[in-house]
């Protein structure tokens, strides 16, 4: 199981803006903070996301068929959390709505191109 997934950022002020307000959605704050890092996690403990700058100082890029999911507690979480990520200026990868029998999802991606989705089952 995991414990976090971090994802690359070449502006962490303007990528934690995003993510705050995402985070926020599954009642998830900042638990974790740096001057290079910011994570997120619920009151749970269960799976966080972190932000980082790369630490071998080079520019954060995007990896291709790498995706991280936001687990919704139902279908109207999942199209709020969606429709917030694109007005926060997130570009659509497939709006929210069913993928096969018992999948909701929603995809898009964040200020830095990083590829989410939210989902939830039946």
């Amino acid at each position: 199981m995991l414990g976090y997934v971090t994802l690359g950022t070449n502006d962490l002020p303007r990528a934690a803006a995003f993510y705050d307000r995402i985070c926020a959605e599954f009642g998830a704050g900042r638990f974790m903070e740096a001057d290079t890092f910011i994570a997120w996690a619920g009151p749970d403990g269960g799976c966080g996301i972190g932000l980082t700058k790369p630490f071998d100082g080079n520019t954060a890029t995007v990896g291709n068929g790498v995706m991280a999911a936001f687990q919704a507690k139902d279908r109207e979480q999942v199209d709020r959390v969606y429709k917030l990520a694109i007005e926060l200026g997130a570009q659509d990868e497939g709006p929210a709505g069913p993928r096969g029998d018992n999948f909701y999802a929603g995809y898009f991606r964040d200020p830095d191109g990083n590829k989410l989705n939210v989902f939830c089952m039946g």
